[in-house]
């Protein structure tokens, strides 16, 4: 399965094209979280089934997931460089989905990590591809903004697997939970496959096509380009890539940044219905439907506005493409305390609107920042880089951190363990902010150094 070159004459995309491209990708990035994120609303039935402590529950939503997502993650990335993006997507979904329906038929704890590992795998084959793929569905000064909305999918689904999860929990059980919620992944993968075309790789970062007309000056982005792509340098293996990466380390910044924003991001969020359980008492049915739109409705919104401010503000001066990053996860940090500290329960939940406006615009710039700085022929490969310290620290480390610190402080707190714990883990967050500040400072030079042409 090989993707076509930029040295191949071939018709740009349309614009119509390219969103109905991007209308698929946020769903398959939909389910994506949503098969992800449903585990964290029926904590409770899973722990009094299986008889698992916070630490497991904290192991079995990270590092069972997350240590296999990142190991898959880098060579599937690589696979997506050289081979058929959609392809690699549309099998990825396919072996997530089955996974989250076959959590529903486990009997052990042992047998939930073996499902979750399963699903990990599935779905370190859903972003890089899809980062990949877009970029070569939108040029560079549009990137940022559908970066934006593809990571809505993270929103949409984490609130779908709350709102759902919390419907159907107490009528159904958790083990016909993930048997609703995964099958449905089975049939948008046969859409992926058989609807979306593969494009050219790098079509739109050729000296030969502008950034906002698509072919050469002409303003039809039907047209078809003439002369050959300037000759790609630098091969496609990992150490090339992390050879060219080495020498921005804008990039490393970022990446590092992002993760530590995910740490403390990903133990809050994937928490945050337990704690309003324990510490507020709130039927889960009501927690699913008001934290999931409240929570993430916001965050979808926030998430497209950050790209776009990114967009607008580093066309006239690129270093605010790191610096609309620093901002928005520095914003986060007082709200989400104000959240956690707040004494009414219902209440508390609405402080969710501005953090997520603010807490989702690290992400889509993030990964706007790695096309941007590697070659399209490293560009997958360069975003499973920026994934896996997300999911390494965020995803993999998070939620393990907060139930470890539970089990610790349970004893002296009891129920209000959890409020402290996730503090704790939160505060991290402002060594993510001096990072992608940092980054700021070198992105002009980084910027300036070739990138493979």
């Amino acid at each position: 399965m090989s993707a076509p070159t930029a040295h191949e004459p071939q018709a740009l995309p349309s614009t119509r094209y390219a969103h109905a491209v991007l209308a698929v990708m946020v769903l398959m990035y939909t389910c994506n979280y949503l098969d992800r994120f449903v585990l964290t609303i029926m904590i409770r039935d899973i722990k009094a089934d299986l008889g698992i402590s916070d630490t497991m529950v904290g192991f079995l939503i990270g590092p069972a997931f997350a240590f296999f997502y990142t190991a898959c993650g880098v060579p599937i990335a690589r696979w997506a460089d050289v081979g058929s993006r959609r392809s690699i997507i549309a099998l990825g979904m396919t072996v997530w989905s089955g996974f989250t329906a076959a959590s529903g038929m486990v009997t052990s704890a042992a047998q939930l990590a073996v499902a979750r590992i399963g699903v990990g795998v599935g779905e370190a084959a859903g972003a890089a591809p899809a980062h990949s793929l877009l970029s070569d569905y939108f040029p560079p000064n549009r990137r940022a903004t559908a970066l934006a909305v593809f990571q809505g999918g993270v929103y949409f689904g984490s609130m779908l697997g709350l709102v759902i999860g919390g419907l159907l929990v107490g009528p159904v059980g958790w083990r016909r939970t993930f048997l609703i919620v995964g099958l449905p992944g089975l049939l948008i993968a046969l859409v992926v496959r058989f609807f979306v075309r593969e494009p050219v790789r790098g079509q739109f970062d050729r000296p030969d096509v502008t950034a906002t007309t698509g072919a050469r000056g002409t303003g039809d982005p039907e047209a078809t380009p003439g002369a050959p792509a300037t000759r790609m340098e630098g091969g496609t293996g990992l150490v090339d890539v992390a050879r060219h990466l080495g020498r921005k380390p804008t990039f490393w910044l970022v990446a590092i940044g992002a993760g530590i924003a995910s740490f403390a991001g990903t133990g809050y969020g994937m928490w945050m219905p337990t704690f309003l359980e324990r510490v507020h008492d709130l039927p889960r049915s009501e927690i699913g439907v008001r934290f999931g739109l409240i929570q993430y409705i916001p965050a979808f919104i926030g998430s497209i506005l950050n790209g776009r401010i990114a967009d607008w503000a580093g066309a006239r001066d690129m270093r605010w493409y790191a610096g609309v990053g620093a901002i928005a996860v520095a914003l986060t940090i007082p709200f989400m305390t104000l959240q956690l500290l707040w004494p009414d329960g219902r209440q508390a939940i609405y402080w969710s609107i501005p953090s997520a406006l603010c807490g989702a615009g690290w992400a889509p710039i993030a990964y706007g920042l790695a096309q941007n700085l590697a070659p399209p022929h490293m560009r997958a490969v360069a975003s499973s880089f920026i994934i896996v310290f997300i999911t390494f620290l965020g995803t993999g480390l998070g939620p393990w951190a907060v139930g470890f610190v539970n089990d610790r402080l349970t004893p002296e707190y009891g129920d209000l363990a959890i409020r402290w714990s996730m503090l704790g883990v939160l505060w991290t967050c402002w060594l993510g902010v001096l990072l992608f500040a940092l980054a700021a400072r070198t992105i002009r030079r980084d910027m300036e150094i070739p990138s493979g042409y």
